[in-house]
């Protein structure tokens, strides 16, 4: 089958999507079954979404995780982690698994919480979670990221205590394929040993377009390179507090605050806490040609512990954290915040958002397919304290955010035309379907078009063939074909042959449908 058919196919087949929520309103819907905060909620391949762990409304690090399922707008159980977790991490793998790591946790026979070593997966069509390799050293407050080759990148964070403060866990990798953590490399500069005592473990990852990540922390932010396996120094991030006499204080170390990759490839650096400073209502943009950052507009209001979600027409929804007003008498906390504000990438300022229907820290906020925003959890203000300040309590409800202009998850094509079985995606070279009677083969390019890419974006899409991630070539415009997207990508090593391989794209963190292709 050469290309011209394949086109015919596809324009005959394609039918705009609906999206018919109100616009750029906060929704109250269904509660969870436990409260939670510093919990994870990670988007899965079906569309629905895994909640697991977080501290509960007695403060007690729980093992419980449930499932949104954003049709019916309904939690329901999922079972329990091998253990109890909070402050861990949880990211989608390129088969649909989702590793879950460290975290909070309390062992058996010990009264303190304590950084946990160990990690699970959960598998979705089974509904299970199942140990796997364990840390090189146990962590809680970090990061992980899912990098282009498939392997999960973890920084930052604390893997221990000293008087001097917390101690930094070296970087590790997590390989899907052994199911093993293993050393990534030594950090760059002042960071280059664990062993140093440093006082308020904060930091920040995120993924660039070229593959490397900008791990972000004090004095100065790195790139990590996964080819060479090696961190290297960039710019220090540009704030700055004023102090009396009209000097300035540079902080030296900033928490809670939040790293989103934008569709120019920038990346937002927004908001944080100092415990001498305060919080931070200052933003900044990294900018890789440069490898430094640049002032960007200021957020409305000072926050940390906040959420920052790229929306697929490019602006960032950021909401609640704590904030802290200040005035001619110092600053003072006023506890989990419910406002939200928009940030335009285009004009580089900050607008109201609105306010969520509870306010919240400590919550997560997840993209969903039909472009709305999932917020879960938190901690919330729940009265005063008879001994000064506040309270918080970690609440159950739940609420979406639906943007002004939704859009949907990206989608591929298929033969059938209802977007399953075989995909129309081609050999390069010959034009013909990558069916059984011309099987892909490993290192070979492929092509496909490809649905609700942002137009003008320059992040990469993520290509899983067998699970197993491909290398992206090229994707931009379907030449000649305006509202559509060719993705270019070289075949990965390692599939399992078979005339029913499944083939996903991941865009800005939510899957398409998934079709199938022959390989050999």
């Amino acid at each position: 089958m050469k290309t011209g058919l394949i086109l015919s196919i596809l324009f005959l087949t394609h039918s705009p999507f609906a999206h018919a929520q109100s616009a750029g309103t906060f929704t109250a819907i269904s509660s969870m079954a436990t409260a939670r905060s510093f919990h994870t909620a990670t988007l899965l391949q079906d569309g629905k979404v895994l909640i697991a762990g977080g501290a509960d409304a007695s403060d007690a690090t729980v093992s419980s995780a449930e499932i949104y399922d954003p049709v019916k707008q309904t939690f329901t159980p999922a079972g329990n982690m091998t253990a109890p977790r909070a402050g861990h991490t949880a990211t989608l793998l390129a088969d649909g698994r989702v590793l879950i790591v460290g975290g909070e946790q309390t062992p058996p026979g010990l009264n303190g919480i304590v950084p946990g070593q160990n990690a699970e997966l959960y598998d979705p069509p089974t509904g299970n979670f199942t140990p796997t390799g364990s840390l090189l050293m146990g962590w809680q407050g970090f990061n992980a990221t899912l990098l282009a080759n498939g392997k999960v990148l973890i920084t930052g964070g604390a893997a221990g205590f000293t008087d001097a403060g917390y101690i930094m866990g070296d970087a590790e990798i997590y390989d899907p394929a052994t199911g093993a953590f293993t050393a990534a490399g030594a950090y760059a500069g002042t960071l280059a040993s664990s062993n140093t005592g440093l006082f308020g473990i904060g930091s920040v990852l995120a993924l660039l377009v070229d593959g490397t990540t900008l791990f972000v922390t004090e004095p100065a932010c790195q790139v990590y390179d996964p080819v060479t396996a090696t961190f290297s120094l960039r710019g220090p991030i540009n704030v700055t507090w004023a102090v009396s006499g009209g000097n300035t204080f540079t902080p030296n170390y900033i928490v809670e605050q939040t790293a989103s990759l934008l569709l120019n490839g920038r990346i937002l650096l927004a908001g944080g806490e100092n415990e001498d400073t305060g919080y931070y209502r200052t933003t900044q943009l990294y900018d890789a040609a440069m490898g430094a950052f640049i002032p960007t507009g200021t957020m409305l209001k000072s926050r940390g512990g906040h959420t920052a979600t790229v929306l697929p027409d490019g602006r960032v929804l950021i909401t609640g954290g704590n904030t802290e007003p200040c005035g001619d008498n110092g600053c003072w906390v006023t506890g989990p915040d419910s406002t939200a504000e928009l940030y335009d990438p285009l004009r580089g300022v900050f607008t109201d958002a609105g306010g969520m229907t509870a306010s919240r820290y400590g919550h997560t906020a997840t993209l969903l397919d039909n472009g709305d925003v999932l917020i879960v959890g938190g901690m919330s203000y729940s009265g005063p304290n008879p001994f000064g300040g506040f309270i918080e309590t970690s609440i159950g409800s739940a609420e979406l955010y639906h943007a002004s202009t939704g859009a949907p998850a990206p989608a591929l094509f298929s033969v059938a035309a209802d977007g399953t079985g075989q995909g129309i995606v081609w050999h390069a070279a010959t034009g013909q379907l990558a069916s059984p009677p011309t099987p892909v083969v490993a290192g070979e390019i492929l092509s496909m078009y490809v649905a609700g890419l942002a137009e003008g974006g320059v992040i990469p899409p993520q290509v899983a063939i067998g699970g197993q991630m491909a290398q992206v070539l090229y994707f931009g415009d379907a030449p000649g074909y305006p509202g559509y997207f060719q993705v270019n990508f070289r075949a990965p090593t390692g599939v399992a042959p078979g005339s029913g391989v499944p083939v996903r794209l991941t865009y800005l963190f939510r899957s398409s449908n998934g079709v199938t292709i022959a390989a050999q």
